[in-house]
């Protein structure tokens, strides 16, 4: 039962930690009119933090501990 525990607490903070990288101030930091290879700064952020997210939860999920 503690193995399930620490790892429902670790997804927890992973959602935490995704309401914080998609809430408002850190997304006005990259709404800025530039681009990088051609897409736009803002979605190449929202891309990138979703897929970080989308890893670690990942990561988490399959873990023994």
């Amino acid at each position: 039962m503690g193995n399930t525990g620490r790892k429902g607490q670790r997804l927890i903070a992973l959602c935490m930690l995704g309401a914080l990288l998609f809430n408002y101030p850190l997304l006005a930091l990259f709404n800025v009119p530039a681009a990088i290879f051609g897409v736009p700064v803002l979605y190449a952020y929202i891309f990138i933090a979703w897929a970080v997210l989308v890893g670690l939860m990942a990561v988490v999920a399959e873990s023994d501990a």
